[in-house]
């Protein structure tokens, strides 16, 4: 019997360190709310555009340079094409980045954070759960909102709106922002209207 128990708990000991493991490792999905909404006539070959600044935006410089050279490659991943001398579309581009200092569950009493909490796998190799690892730490929760604007210079209709919210722990703009353009652009140049959840895998 206590052969037995000792078997076990080393079972589950390692399967506590395979999860732990896998947790650490490889990719990890950055899920997006995306709205869409395109005019009648939408988008339409060439798709070739130009950048549109706000005059609140002009005086950013390099922030607002590498954000549009991360909008850019999205754009060139659907297939449009910059083109500043000779543009048939404009391309606006705005983002908003809030940094809370905790998640919003993070601050409800300790018996509402139970599904919140973390496995532990202790000594004697018996896996409990503990929901007071999940509070014993603030950790910084970001919200972020990437909102695009396509606009026909020819007449100056907008003829597809696109914006994508992600909140989550991660603190690397510079790789969750691509994913939340992959989302804002799934099905270009004719996205279903209104809101769905779209998830985008991209390496931890």
């Amino acid at each position: 019997m206590s052969m037995t128990r000792t078997r076990i708990g080393r079972w589950a000991l390692l399967l506590g360190l395979i999860a732990l493991l896998a947790g650490c490792s490889g990719m990890r999905i950055v899920d997006s709310d995306v709205r869409a909404f395109s005019a009648d006539q939408g988008v339409v070959a060439p798709y070739t555009y130009r950048f549109e600044r706000l005059p609140s935006q002009q005086a950013l410089g390099e922030p607002r340079e590498r954000l549009e050279a991360i909008v850019q490659a999205a754009l060139t991943q659907v297939g449009m094409e910059r083109d500043d001398a000779a543009p048939r579309y404009s391309v606006a581009v705005d983002l908003q980045v809030a940094r809370d200092p905790r998640a919003p569950w993070d601050d409800l009493p300790y018996w509402g954070r139970w599904q919140r909490g973390s496995i532990v796998v202790l000594p004697s190799g018996a896996v409990v759960h503990s929901p007071m690892l999940a509070m014993q730490f603030d950790i910084p929760y970001y919200r972020r909102e990437v909102r695009l604007l396509v606009r026909r210079l020819s007449d100056g209709v907008v003829v597809l709106e696109s914006r994508a919210n992600h909140d989550g722990r991660w603190s690397d703009d510079s790789a969750v922002l691509p994913a939340m353009l992959e989302a804002a652009l799934r099905d270009f140049p004719n996205p279903p209207t209104g809101v769905r959840r779209v998830n985008i895998e991209i390496p931890r």
